[in-house]
């Protein structure tokens, strides 16, 4: 039986940085892909010990050819694509969004078709901004995200990634799970519209003023877990295309702030929120796809979450 080699592009943001340190930690062989070959959230997530064993090689998603020439260079069998840019730097070049999130997720496809001798398919990253904000009864009701209407660019590219996921199964007969993640949050995260939590956690810790830009309800994914949710999918690929939510408590942004003082006393001094702003999301999602598809969901309780994101902030400070 072929040892497992996992690709893991978008090896420097935040869930491909813990999704790299996990498989690393766990003794899987693992190479990153990522235009920053540096990967300075790796280093800061997995240690130096990571950082060092691991080789993230330094392509370009939107260039088919490098991410051929590492597949075949490290003779990979799990594909987990990450690679993407957030919603700000979607809407602040659109042209870019789309040649990285749409363009580069067809090439990770089209590389995996070539290789379905070795590749058993592909997971990848979709998201929950997929979901416009009226579409709250569809994402209470299921997780098919047919007739959605995205409030942003990088939510339209992300729905053009689950359609060309279901025209790759139906033609090439790929098999593919996509994960949505809602508001990721923890160690890593310091980027795109839902890092605010986290961002005012780090506030917090160094004892600055911080407004959370939006109120109302969210789903919060523990970064370590959602890392933890595309390498259980990448093991357990099945027939068809499928999306599924990742699941995760659902909370109020002052019972945010509350919990984060709970670490940090002193952080509801400290920290605000702008109550009226919404996410441009549903406050609320279907999310029990995915449990069938690896059986149990890593779901840190919320709490534990921010301490021991507090905790690894304060041991990089020191």
């Amino acid at each position: 039986m072929t040892s497992e080699r996992f690709l893991v592009t978008g090896a420097g943001g935040c869930i491909g940085a813990w999704a790299v340190t996990l498989l690393a930690r766990e003794g899987t062989s693992v190479v990153g892909l990522d235009i920053d070959s540096d990967a300075p959230r790796l280093r800061a997530i997995g240690g130096d010990d990571v950082a060092d064993a691991v080789t993230v090689e330094p392509v370009d998603i939107s260039e088919p050819a490098g991410i051929a020439r590492v597949i075949d260079e490290h003779a990979i069998t799990n594909v987990v694509h990450l690679a993407a840019l957030q919603v700000p730097f979607c809407r602040a070049d659109p042209i870019l969004g789309a040649r990285v999130n749409v363009t580069g997720t067809v090439n990770v496809f089209e590389a995996v078709r070539e290789r379905l001798d070795r590749i058993t398919g592909l997971t990848y990253a979709s998201s929950a901004a997929l979901f416009g904000p009226a579409d709250a009864v569809l994402a209470a009701r299921d997780e098919d995200g047919i007739g959605t209407r995205p409030a942003t660019l990088y939510g339209v590219y992300k729905q053009a990634n689950e359609g060309s996921a279901r025209v790759y199964w139906e033609e090439n007969q790929i098999p593919s799970v996509g994960l949505r993640p809602y508001t990721v949050y923890g160690p890593g995260r310091d980027q795109g519209v839902t890092s605010a939590p986290t961002v005012a956690i780090g506030a917090a810790v160094r004892g600055e003023q911080y407004t959370i830009p939006f109120g109302g309800f969210s789903i919060y994914n523990y970064a370590p877990d959602a890392a933890a949710a595309f390498i259980a999918t990448s093991r357990s690929l099945s027939d068809g295309a499928h999306v599924f939510n990742i699941p995760g408590p659902r909370l109020d942004t002052p019972d945010v702030i509350a919990t984060i003082a709970h670490s940090v006393p002193g952080a509801e001094r400290l920290i605000a929120y702008d109550d009226s702003v919404r996410l441009p999301i549903p406050d609320a999602m279907k999310a029990d796809g995915l449990a069938g598809q690896i059986g149990d969901v890593p779901i840190a309780p919320f709490d534990e979450g921010v301490q021991a994101t507090v905790a690894h902030l304060r041991s990089r400070a020191a």
